[in-house]
């Protein structure tokens, strides 16, 4: 068993990471809980919430099944799973479990926070993606408007990483989350970067993937302590995210996946990081990685306007001026405010630049 403890100054908690480690969760409960209520979606629900029940018998656990994907991220699943909460009885000495991916991560999560002004939750995620979702405490749902603009910092009392849970994951999420596994080595690692487009995915190993998300949780770790709430580095974390999480509002949430958006917004972080700082960056080993990877790339020219827009609502910027993380180099991001007619015209040619690319 791999534990990676994170300091935190609202409060400090482990990831614990290893196989069929969920059997044993009643072993890890640092209080006698009054109730449980488990939070998961339709794909994981059916999976794994039996091997929750068995875990924590004799006590008193509840399930709450909601739909999968990104378009249950809202202020009405948000609302039900209140009631639900109040229903069964849950009170301040009462637990929730995060069991999924990122989605019911930030979800349950934010329904802790703000349930009778916030009670103790796990994260258990069963994908790759929320290793980095259910790592830094930070919960929310979406607004029509924008990606998790609505949320609080709160973290978790424990995360519980069973790698087991790999095994049935379909290849568009491990898509997602090796996406942002790419993210953060850009951010500090060149070697782990070579590492994870050296791999095709649908010929990975299980074993890869612990070893390649132990190494991500690490890099978020080391950034998520020494910026817990979001004011300073911690921002760079949010590379590739200004476009992606436009993408994903104007697609339509769970269109494209949240890795599969990230990925994309990578692409366009290291182009405008070349235009703007005339550095030699690997955009071509990670374009062809991804066109190999079958990861969506391409994106609409009559779709520049309304992306413009939406990234103007990224939680990075500053009086409606658009902030994007850049890269000088690998391991040397920035915080770069662009002015709006320069990031359409990067995005312009950026699209047409993919698409002849693609071809």
């Amino acid at each position: 068993m791999q534990r990676i403890h994170i300091n935190s100054a609202i409060q400090s908690y482990d990831i614990l990471i290893a196989k069929g480690i969920r059997l044993q969760i009643a072993d890890f409960l640092s209080e006698n809980y009054s109730s449980v209520l488990i939070i998961t979606d339709s794909n994981v629900g059916k999976l794994y919430v039996q091997d929750y029940l068995n875990a924590l018998k004799g006590k008193k656990v509840y399930v709450e099944i909601i739909d999968a994907g990104e378009h249950s991220k809202n202020i009405e699943t948000f609302y039900s799973l209140q009631t639900k909460a109040i229903e069964c009885g849950l009170d301040r000495k009462s637990l929730i479990i995060a069991l999924g991916g990122g989605v019911v991560g930030d979800l349950a999560g934010f329904v802790a926070a703000t349930f009778m002004r916030g009670i103790d939750y796990i994260q258990a995620p069963t994908s790759i993606l929320a290793h980095d979702s259910s790592v830094g405490g930070k919960v929310a749902i979406n607004h029509e408007k924008g990606k998790n603009l609505i949320g609080s910092f709160y973290p978790p009392i424990l995360v519980l990483y069973d790698t087991e849970t790999f095994e049935t994951l379909p290849q568009k999420e491990i898509r997602s989350g090796y996406a942002e596994l790419i993210k953060e080595a850009l951010l500090s690692d060149n070697q782990l970067f070579k590492e994870l487009v050296s791999k095709e995915l649908d010929r990975i190993s299980t074993n890869d993937l612990a070893v390649f998300i132990e190494k991500g949780i690490a890099i978020k770790a080391k950034i998520v302590e020494f910026d817990e709430k979001e004011s300073g580095i911690r921002k760079y974390l949010n590379l590739g995210h200004t476009l992606g999480h436009a993408l994903e509002t104007k697609l339509g949430y769970g269109v494209i996946t949240h890795g599969e958006a990230i990925a994309i917004g990578l692409l366009f972080s290291m182009y405008v990081s070349e235009q703007e700082f005339n550095v030699d960056l690997p955009y071509k080993i990670l374009f062809d990685w991804l066109k190999t990877n079958r990861y969506p790339m391409s994106i609409e020219t009559t779709m520049v306007e309304d992306l413009i827009e939406l990234m103007k609502y990224d939680k990075k910027n500053v009086q409606n001026q658009i902030q994007m993380v850049l890269l000088r180099d690998i391991n040397e991001p920035i915080l770069h405010t662009i002015e709006d007619g320069k990031v359409r015209n990067y995005l312009s040619l950026f699209v047409n630049r993919v698409k002849r690319e693609v071809m």
